[in-house]
Formats: C-alpha cells, sequence, structure tokens
C-alpha cells in the first residue's frame, strides 16, 4: 500500500515537473520568437466603422493580452483638433475620451502611435475650402501639393502638436503611401522634370520627418513609394521608421526592399486581415491566412524589427459627388469591408504566428480553432475549415475571375458556403460563429442578385422577361440580412453607421428592381 502510493507520488512528481518544463520551454520560445519583433504591433482603421469607446477599450485590452504592444491608431476625422474642427465628422470622439484611451492603453502596456496622413489619402482635410489652395488637384481632392512647403509645414505641425498632447507614443505616423498625384500640378511637373518624381517625394517627404523629429519623435512612414523612388531614400532622416505593407505579393513588389535596409533604416512588416479584394460580398479568408504564414516568417528571416497587422474598414479611395463643375458636396468611400467583428480568427492567427518559430500550419489552425473556440466536433471543424476557405471568386463588370466559371457555378459555391456554415452548431461563442454566418449569408444574396444583373444585361433580355426577374429581386430585398447585421454588430458600432452599412449592402438591389418597376409614387 505505502509501496503504491509512493509509487503514485513519483509518477505525480514526475508528471509536474515534464508539464513544468514543457510550460518553461513554451515560454521561452514564445519570449524568443515575440523578441525577433521588438515591436508587435496592430493597426486599427477608423476612416469608417467607428467603433464606441467602450469597444475600443476592449479591442485594445485583447490586443495587450496577447503579446501585442502598440497600436497605431488611423484615426482620421474621428479626431477632434483644435485648431481645425472641420476636419472632424459626425462620429468624432471627444478629447476627454482620446486622453482617456491612451492613458487605459499605457496602463496594460500599449504604445498608441496617431497617424495622421499627410501626403496622400487626405480627402477629408482637402474637401473643405479652408485648405483649396493646398490641393494638388482641385477635382481630386485626395493629395497635398508638396510644393506648398510652408503651408503643409504649418498645417502639419499644427496637427502633430495636437496629437502630441493626447498621445505619448515616442512616434507619429505620417502615412505618405499611395501618392498618385506625384507631379500632376503644373508646380509639380516643372520640378519633375528638373529633378524627377522621387525627389519630389523625397524633398516634401523629409520636410514631414524633420517636423515630426523637431517636436521630438520618430516618424514612420508606409514604404511603398520610397521603394518605388529610391533615389529619395539619402535624404531622408536617418531617424525615420519604413513600414512594409504586403498583403500577399512578391517582396520586392514595389520596389527592391533591400534598398531600405542598405539606407540604415529600421524597418517594420506588414501584412493583413482586410484588404482588396475583400468588400461586403466577398472575403478572401485563404489569402489572408497565407499572407500571415508567409511573410511574417519571411519578415523575420530579413530583420524587420516590427510587425503591424493592418485592418482596413476601406481602401481610401472617395468618390466624389459634385454640386457643380467645381465643387464638391459629399465624398462617398469606395469599397466597404465587413467590419473587425467578423475577423476574430484571423486575428487570433496573427497573435499565434508571432508566438510561433514555424509558419502558421493553417488547416491544423483553422480545425483547432473551430473546436476549442466554438465547441464543434472534429467533423464539424473539418466542415468549416472547408467552408471558409472555399474560393472567393470576384465579379467585376459582369466578368468573373478567374475566367472559365459561371455564375451559377459561383452561386452555387456559395449555396454550400452559406448551407455548411447554417448546419454547424456551435457550442460556445455562438453570437461570434454568427458572424460568419452572415457573411456568407451577404455574400450568397449578392451574387444571386449578380446572376439577376447579368442576366438583365444579356443582349437577349427584353421587356417581356422583366415580370420574371422583379419577384426575384423582391424576395432579394425582403431577406431580413440587414437587421442580422445590426442586432450582431450594436454592441461595437453606432447605430446610425450600421443603417448606412446596412442600406449600401442593399443598394444595388434596390437600384436595379426600381429602374425595372418603374415605379413613380
Amino acid at each position: 500500500m505505502i509501496k503504491n502510493q509512493m509509487y503514485s507520488s513519483r509518477r505525480l512528481f514526475r508528471a509536474i515537473a515534464i508539464s513544468t518544463f514543457m510550460l518553461w520551454l513554451y515560454t521561452a520560445a514564445s519570449a524568443q520568437e515575440t523578441a525577433r519583433f521588438p515591436i508587435r504591433g496592430f493597426h486599427l482603421d477608423l476612416r469608417i466603422q467607428v467603433m464606441k469607446m467602450p469597444a475600443l477599450k476592449a479591442f485594445a485590452l485583447r490586443l495587450s493580452k496577447n503579446g501585442i504592444n502598440t497600436l497605431i491608431m488611423e484615426w482620421e476625422a474621428t479626431y477632434p483638433y483644435q485648431l481645425h474642427p472641420l476636419i472632424a465628422n459626425r462620429f468624432a470622439y471627444t478629447r476627454e475620451e482620446i486622453k482617456s484611451f491612451t492613458a487605459y492603453c499605457s496602463s496594460i502596456g500599449l504604445d498608441v502611435i496617431p497617424l495622421q496622413q499627410s501626403f496622400g489619402h487626405v480627402e477629408y482635410i482637402l474637401r473643405n475650402y479652408r485648405y483649396a489652395e493646398l490641393r494638388e488637384d482641385q477635382k481630386d481632392y485626395s493629395q497635398v501639393n508638396p510644393l506648398k512647403v510652408e503651408e503643409t509645414k504649418k498645417l502639419f505641425t499644427e496637427l502633430y502638436k495636437d496629437l502630441i498632447s493626447t498621445h505619448s507614443s515616442p512616434y507619429i505616423h505620417v502615412g505618405g503611401d499611395e501618392t498618385y498625384l506625384l507631379g500632376h500640378s503644373e508646380e509639380s511637373k516643372k520640378k519633375v522634370e528638373q529633378v524627377g518624381k522621387g525627389r519630389l517625394y523625397g524633398d516634401y517627404l523629409k520636410m514631414l520627418c524633420d517636423i515630426v523629429i523637431s517636436l521630438g519623435k520618430r516618424p514612420v512612414v508606409w514604404a511603398d513609394i520610397a521603394l518605388k523612388y529610391p533615389e529619395a531614400l539619402p535624404i531622408l532622416p536617418k531617424e525615420t521608421i519604413f513600414v512594409d505593407w504586403n498583403y500577399g505579393w512578391d517582396l520586392n513588389r514595389f520596389g527592391d526592399h533591400e534598398k531600405l535596409t542598405e539606407q540604415g533604416f529600421e524597418i517594420w512588416g506588414a501584412p493583413a486581415i482586410r484588404s482588396s479584394p475583400d468588400n461586403y460580398y466577398l472575403t478572401d479568408w485563404k489569402k489572408h491566412f497565407n499572407n500571415i504564414r508567409d511573410f511574417i516568417p519571411s519578415a523575420a528571416k530579413i530583420g524587420y524589427k516590427g510587425m503591424v497587422m493592418t485592418s482596413w474598414s476601406t481602401s481610401g479611395i472617395y468618390s466624389p459627388v459634385f454640386e457643380s463643375a467645381s465643387e464638391i458636396t459629399q465624398l462617398y468611400p469606395v469599397r466597404h469591408v465587413y467590419p473587425i467583428t467578423g475577423f476574430n480568427i484571423l486575428i487570433d492567427a496573427y497573435f499565434a504566428a508571432l508566438k510561433s518559430s514555424v509558419p502558421l500550419e493553417i488547416n491544423t489552425f483553422i480545425k483547432t480553432y473551430g473546436r476549442e473556440k466554438y465547441g464543434l466536433s472534429t467533423e464539424q471543424s473539418k466542415a468549416f475549415l472547408h467552408a471558409i476557405t472555399s474560393t472567393a471568386y470576384d465579379i467585376n463588370q459582369g466578368k468573373i475571375s478567374p475566367t472559365g466559371i459561371s455564375i451559377s457555378e459561383v452561386v452555387d459555391s456559395a449555396e454550400f458556403v452559406a448551407e455548411t456554415l447554417h448546419r454547424l452548431k456551435p457550442a460556445r461563442n455562438k453570437q461570434e460563429f454568427d458572424h460568419y454566418v452572415l457573411m456568407a449569408d451577404i455574400r450568397l444574396r449578392y451574387l444571386r442578385y449578380k446572376k439577376l444583373e447579368m442576366q438583365v444585361n444579356s443582349k437577349n433580355f427584353t421587356e417581356a422577361e422583366i415580370p420574371l426577374v422583379l419577384p426575384q429581386l423582391r424576395s432579394l430585398r425582403k431577406s431580413g440580412l440587414g437587421k442580422q447585421f445590426i442586432r450582431l454588430n450594436k454592441k461595437t458600432f453606432y447605430k446610425q453607421e450600421l443603417q448606412e452599412e446596412s442600406e449600401l449592402m442593399n443598394a444595388g438591389i434596390d437600384n436595379l428592381y426600381s429602374r425595372l418597376a418603374r415605379k413613380r409614387k
């Protein structure tokens, strides 16, 4: 009896010792892997889909608990600038809310870096005629004129100082990506003829970086244009940090990334959980999983010092509504993406990839996630994997990419995905799982609409066939998905936002129905 007890005790001690050792190994491995990226970040885009402050704080806490130490906030028009009140939109936070949020983040070990676009993607500033003289183009408000040096220096110095008053981060992100209007104005054309686009870009970017450094901060810049024009690099201050955003393409898509390291710049990498071609009707889950699996280890091997997951709610391109030939009254964001509430699995995959010494094994991760997060059985987890990694076919102007696939086949595939997700019954976190179901339903409704749209665009379509199409459009309009969308997202976003987003999801169907029904009342 005593011998058995001693034997059992030894076995228990050995089991505890092994468990302790394995825990130590895991902790040590995690620490070693996260150490390869001193900056472990997340980028939150609030250009649309503005989060309520309690939801924003809850999201920040989740990041902190999972080893993230940096949050890049693209406040855009949700930030309440004191000297420039026209910049803020209807959903702007108060200064007290901003200060409370950044203080809270500091208390949980999260550095909040403000991102202030200062070159391109500034429609929300230049739309106001107070800033009209800064526009590179009077009909495309997306970019400032880089030769308006004194005026832009004054503006962005004031904006940066305001951000510093509410943020304690040692960094300011000045944007600088996708400056498609370089050399567009007459003044810019003349400089390009003299010194080239690279120098035009570099001189202006240097001015922005110098402002940031003069304020005691380090400038952070998106790397795409600097990679395209490496001749700009030697004139930029060495304190500049470049963020190499890569959403699943060759490392040198924008230019030779080694040009950055050769010049001695610190570099952070940036994959994405929401990016093109994603929209409300298409989420390319496989693309984003592959991006996490491939880019993070590659960036670590190259020696990047940081990793920042981006999450784009829109493309940053706007469609203007003109009141007259020269007066824009409204700017509508082009491309809306399902809210961040539906992407927890990709966010958790990012956390896991940061802690792993090997590339993420996607299929294993998704099946394990299905079992542990949602309580699915092994077979159900396989079905979940199949559903969310099914090929996402894009449709543009009635053409399907890749070619050779019919619209009926695409609809059939979407029906299979939706039916699969509806059939699965999660034992845990059901409301979170409902986002997958809703996203699949939204896509299926959209594809059924596109099938009808392609039918009425056929050369053989006649007025006599309209009565056959209208009932199908009416059925799609009354699907009830808008109410489900609002229900699932109301704790995170404002009601008015959700109503507007819901209407946009239905806009194509409503427009086609109205055109064909021709009801004047």
